[in-house]
């Protein structure tokens, strides 16, 4: 079944969605996006991806086309027509269609494309009793982590990297510390304490991983916000990544080293089983 795709106000059959060839986001890469999933029909943590929205396009000095209300219901209508029962809302803001000008445009209208992917029984990925492996790579991407940009290049590049030695994913490495994944933020669990690189510039501030660090403090586990390097995390008892579209995933060997048992560890899988749990209870 061909899906149905949100351009600019419009419900249009993928097939006949367009974009200017002179849209910004085209030529300079000048947008953002957010990336929800669903579970049982119904959108996991909506508030969290509309707020990092906002903090994005405000970064940008972009303005939203649409008020929060208004693109919670353009959600739930691709949901709705698009039958989707697990999977993601993918959306994405540029600032709009202008003459090629490094400059911004005056006045900008922007652009606001919204698609659906389906993805059954994400939530019960045989990746996640499995386990991850990574390789590391250097971290060569702009400055500006922190903003959710549609610049994915180098995580395009750093996938391909992975895939190339055999490998799921890459972690990248900034100054002898790793920053996060290609998609997704990085955890080491030494010693019952649960590590991951604090907030800042340098890495996105993950919707998934605000989730999960608040669900881990709740349930009493200890939480350090610190850099780590790639040999600490090989000698970890346990690794994991979050994000939107893996919630909590386990890593199991880094760049060939086997990490822990090599196989997923307790924290990673208590802490999927509660997020997913809450996630639900959450869901809109």
């Amino acid at each position: 079944m061909m899906r149905i795709v949100y351009v600019n106000g419009d419900y249009v059959p993928e097939d006949e969605a367009k974009v200017s060839v002179f849209d910004r986001g085209f030529l300079f890469a000048d947008g953002v996006y957010e990336v929800t999933s669903v579970l049982g029909g119904k959108l996991i943590d909506f508030p969290g991806h509309a707020a990092r929205l906002r903090r994005s396009l405000g970064e940008l000095e972009m303005e939203s086309p649409v008020t929060e209300e208004a693109l919670l219901a353009i959600h739930r209508e691709l949901v709705s027509r698009n039958g989707i029962e697990d999977g993601l809302v993918y959306l994405q803001v540029t600032r709009g269609a202008a003459d090629r000008d490094f400059a911004y445009p005056a006045e900008p209208k922007p652009t606001l494309v919204l698609f659906t992917q389906s993805k059954p029984g994400m939530a019960d990925a045989p990746m996640a009793r499995a386990g991850l492996s990574v390789i590391s790579i250097p971290d060569r991407r702009w400055g500006r982590r922190d903003i959710k940009t549609v610049q994915l290049l180098y995580p395009s590049m750093g996938k391909m990297m992975a895939k190339a030695e055999g490998a799921d994913d890459a972690w990248m490495v900034e100054d002898g510390a790793v920053t996060e994944g290609t998609s997704n933020n990085a955890y080491i669990v030494r010693d019952g304490v649960i590590v991951t690189r604090q907030l800042g510039e340098e890495i996105l501030h993950g919707i998934t991983r605000k989730a999960v660090l608040a669900l881990a403090r709740e349930a009493q586990m200890k939480v350090e916000e610190r850099p780590f390097t790639i040999e600490e995390a090989q000698a970890a008892d346990e690794a994991f990544v979050t994000s939107a579209s893996t919630f909590v995933m386990p890593v199991v060997r880094i760049d060939g080293a086997t990490v822990g048992t090599g196989e997923p560890g307790p924290v990673a899988a208590r802490l999927r089983e509660i997020y997913l749990e809450e996630s639900r209870k959450a869901a809109i």
